[in-house]
């Protein structure tokens, strides 16, 4: 009896042990994948990085004096009517 009691344990551990195997084999396919995804990437060069760089800048200031002026704008419009 303590036998069959040993095997049924060890039938559940080789389970398991092949439900491992099997993720790392996912894994390891996953990681293959993604490595011959990230070849395929073409980066962009120092002159594009400035430009684009650049850009956000640009437009990062642009939209912030824009919300600046539009905020002193509402304010002044606010302290107007409450002083009524």
């Amino acid at each position: 009896m303590a036998d069959t009691e040993v095997l049924k344990s060890n039938d559940k551990n080789s389970a398991g042990n092949n439900k491992d195997n099997k993720n790392t084999g996912k894994k390891q396919s996953f990681v293959k994948g993604l490595k011959k995804e990230y070849k395929k990437v073409t980066w962009p060069d120092g002159n594009e990085t400035v430009k684009q760089t650049t850009a956000v800048i640009v437009v990062s200031l642009v939209l912030g004096l824009i919300i600046a002026l539009m905020d002193t704008v509402i304010q002044y419009g606010v302290n107007w009517l409450t002083t009524f």
